[in-house]
């Protein structure tokens, strides 16, 4: 019976081996097959992304095209100067085939706070030029520190004579003090006194908005900015007119300048033209009757800026802003470093005017109130008056102001199809010698998210859709 039993046995034995071998090698094979289907899945979405991020890149790329044939449109019909305001349509979530871009700008007409973004180009001409500017400007920008204006003069300075030239030779890896003008504004992190707070402030993205991800420093709900918001190396204009002729040189008038008798001619009447001559002291450069005497003995007469000569020709502003593009105080043929008024935020015209945050505040308000009257820097003396009169003096002092740009920064941020691939890529074009051409490119992909939450959340309610 034992012996019979046995074969039985040992055959079920057997057969429940190979079920379980069998059991197993499926659960291997199943196994294997879902890792690689989801592997081909995280590919797939791997693959997509990739998609979507070339398509951001292309979007980009069409952006700043674009951006280009509208400024070469600008000096084709001669308003190449003029700040370019974009409407919405063509810098908020303009479609590039299936990828979207945005054009990440300023609003430097109110404070910097949480809150919506503000769109379209931002005007370098708006800003501090840290090539130009002098020491007493550079000391009120916020959060600046005297070792770092001693470090950006000593920087700039070709004599190479600073206090601060031999920190950099003490370095690891140490490196030189250039001593040459700055070519941009991120030659800033290699100075002395330089670090990200004092640079960027709570600004992690650079989108000069408050995010929530940021740090609130004032515990006052208000973005504090850091010193690379407020400086250019870019902003230039053309010593000449439109057409390519000369300006008119008020640095030394005579009583014989033709130049500026045809320009006053050329705009107003005989009568007019020598009221204004007489206000500024020119009075015998008007021609001479025949039979009238001798000639009167010359006179030189000298501006230090457009605004002081306006200052004392009694001219009203829309008069002045007739000949105010055709006047100049250099023989060079660009004048760097003039400060855009129209653009200028609060902080940068503070710097101007030696700390004086009321003037600065003051000018802010009153273009905000009289937009229309902006056409040349002639309401700087209206807005400022008798109240701020020791400020308007320091503005005729120096040749600080213009009411024009030609140096545009286009932050560009896109997404590609389905809110995926975002990418951001910093543009300054610059039109000042007549053919817009891209002078600088950064990528700032890697700053993260800059287009605030509710743009998010329309990307995100549109993947949904």
């Amino acid at each position: 019976m034992n012996t019979s039993a046995n074969p039985k046995s040992s055959r079920c034995g057997r057969q429940g081996s190979v079920l379980v071998i069998v059991l197993w090698i499926a659960f291997g094979l199943v196994s294997l097959a879902l890792y690689f289907a989801n592997s081909m899945n995280f590919e797939l979405r791997a693959s997509d992304n990739r998609v979507s991020a070339l398509a951001a890149d292309q979007a980009i790329e069409g952006a700043a095209r674009y951006l280009t044939y509208l400024l070469a449109q600008r000096t084709a019909n001669g308003s190449n100067g003029v700040f370019l305001t974009m409407s919405d349509s063509l810098c908020q979530s303009v479609p590039v085939g299936e990828a979207r871009f945005w054009l990440i700008g300023r609003d430097t007409n109110n404070p910097v706070g949480p809150g919506r973004l503000c769109f379209g180009l931002v005007d370098e001409a708006s800003k501090l030029n840290l090539n130009m500017a002098t020491s007493n400007a550079i000391t009120w920008l916020p959060r600046m520190t005297m070792d770092l204006t001693q470090a950006i003069l000593d920087w700039r300075d070709t004599n190479g004579n600073g206090p601060t030239v031999n920190y950099y030779a003490m370095q690891q890896p140490s490196y030189q003090c250039k001593c040459d003008p700055f070519e941009t504004v991120d030659e800033l992190r290699l100075l002395y006194g330089a670090d990200m707070d004092t640079l960027v402030g709570g600004d992690a993205n650079r989108n000069g908005i408050l995010d929530p991800n940021e740090t609130d420093a004032s515990q006052n709900g208000m973005l504090n900015p850091g010193v690379l918001e407020y400086v250019t190396v870019y902003s230039r204009e053309p010593n000449t007119n439109s057409d390519g002729t000369a300006k008119v040189n008020i640095s030394s008038l005579t009583s014989g300048s033709t130049q500026l008798i045809s320009l006053l001619q050329t705009n107003f009447s005989a009568a007019q033209a020598k009221t204004i001559l007489d206000k500024l002291g020119l009075g015998s450069a008007a021609p001479q009757p025949p039979g009238s005497g001798p000639p009167s003995p010359a006179i030189t007469v000298r501006f230090a800026s457009p605004l002081a000569f306006y200052a004392r020709s009694g001219m009203t502003p829309t008069d002045f802003a007739l000949i105010a593009t055709n006047l100049t105080v250099t023989t060079n043929s660009y004048v760097s470093g003039r400060v855009n008024v129209n653009t200028a935020s609060a902080a940068v015209l503070t710097c101007l005017l030696g700390g004086d945050t009321g003037a600065a505040q003051q000018l802010v308000s009153y273009r905000q109130a009289n937009p229309n009257n902006l056409t040349s820097i002639a309401w700087v003396a209206d807005a400022l008056g008798q109240t701020y009169a020791d400020s308007l003096t320091t503005l005729q002092a120096v040749d600080y102001l213009t009411t024009q740009s030609y140096q545009f920064t286009a932050d560009i941020a896109a997404v590609g199809p389905y809110g995926r691939g975002y990418r951001r890529v910093k543009f300054i074009f610059d039109t000042s010698s007549g053919t817009p051409r891209i002078v600088y490119r950064q990528d700032l992909s890697h700053l993260g998210w800059a287009l605030g939450k509710e743009v998010r959340e329309k990307v995100l309610l549109a993947k949904g859709t």
